[in-house]
């Protein structure tokens, strides 16, 4: 016994010092900067914050997340370019953004999908929303995985949406992306793709008359200062997407690898909680700070839906088949399956 355990001990000694060796070659210090939209209170940013503590705790310190926040480092464009060159580590943008880039996740935006957070979660954590991680690669990317940011809802300074006519002649601000252009099309309102920095500007000089985000979104940007109405449209559910530099992902050890994906699965479930916390005290904010709130009747939505499905056919039949194919089994799943 007392051979064994000194044995034992001597194994340690030896194997101790080379164990932390390997550590420091396959843990470097590195100070990896992530960009994002949102203001600091937002889910975003706390998912950022997040993230950052817990992978500086695996790795010893040595991996540290800086975080821009608030357009600092650009649109999302400019930063997915600062990504695909190198001069970036980290963003989370939009699943919309990156339409310009892989025409297939504008599928995501379809309107009216899902009709819950579960549902929005399910299909991207699902058989599509790995497959689409694998093709950003070979357009010098690496997807890590999904955050959500919440349904997004109409605002404006005119009138409160109530109908599809309630739509007509409205110049709203959307995301430059073709879904959401045509989309708006067929709601016979005038959609104006702009640059999200410009937009609290555009609202408050009247260039637009309002815009649609999340909840949080409005709140956090303040866009309550410069719009009466709030409509529960709930036309899509945005997706933010935790994307890696690829030549910056190139140069980390499996080990380093290892450790943002394990870190992205710990904290995976904080995020969505964020989101969903502060998505029902946000529209009580907006309520107490003066916006008019509205719900749609389901009979209209239902008229939107009809509205835009030749929008959604149009631009399906433009895409890869096999992944317009398995986005729509993948979404008859999650209807059948999820809440």
């Amino acid at each position: 016994m007392k051979t064994g355990a000194a044995s034992l001990a001597l194994l340690l000694a030896l194997t101790g010092p080379l164990a932390t060796t390997a550590f420091a070659q396959d843990v470097q210090e590195r100070t990896i900067r992530w960009g994002h939209l949102n203001n600091t209170d937002h889910p975003v940013s706390l998912g950022v914050k997040k993230f950052a503590e817990v992978l500086a705790a695996k790795s010893g310190g040595k991996l540290k997340i800086k975080e821009f926040a608030a357009s600092q480092l650009g649109n999302e464009m400019q930063q997915q370019s600062a990504l695909r060159g190198g001069t970036q580590e980290m963003l989370s943008a939009s699943t919309t953004s990156l339409a310009t880039v892989v025409k297939e996740f504008g599928v995501l935006d379809f309107p009216f999908i899902v009709s819950t957070t579960d549902q929005a979660d399910a299909l991207v954590q699902g058989a599509f929303g790995k497959a689409m991680l694998e093709v950003l690669p070979a357009k010098g990317l690496t997807g890590i995985g999904y955050w959500g940011l919440g349904f997004r809802n109409v605002t404006n300074s005119t009138r409160p949406i109530t109908r599809i006519e309630d739509f007509s002649g409205l110049k709203l601000r959307v995301i430059p992306n073709p879904v959401y252009l045509e989309s708006f099309t067929a709601f016979k309102a005038n959609p104006v793709p702009m640059n999200f920095s410009e937009l609290y500007s555009a609202l408050e000089t009247r260039t637009v008359d309002g815009q649609e985000n999340p909840y949080t979104v409005i709140l956090s940007n303040k866009f309550f200062e410069v719009q009466k109405y709030v409509s529960a449209t709930n036309h899509t559910f945005t997706e933010n997407i935790i994307l890696v530099s690829k030549v910056f992902w190139d140069k980390l050890s499996p080990t380093e690898q290892r450790m943002i994906r394990e870190t992205y699965e710990e904290t995976r479930g904080y995020q969505k909680e964020q989101t969903r916390l502060q998505t029902e005290s946000a529209l009580n904010e907006l309520k107490a700070k003066g916006m008019q709130f509205n719900e749609i009747a389901p009979a209209e939505l239902d008229r939107m839906r009809q509205a835009v499905k030749p929008v959604t056919d149009k631009i399906s039949a433009e895409l890869d088949p096999e992944k317009v194919k398995l986005f729509n089994t993948e979404l008859e799943r999650v209807r059948k399956d999820v809440k």
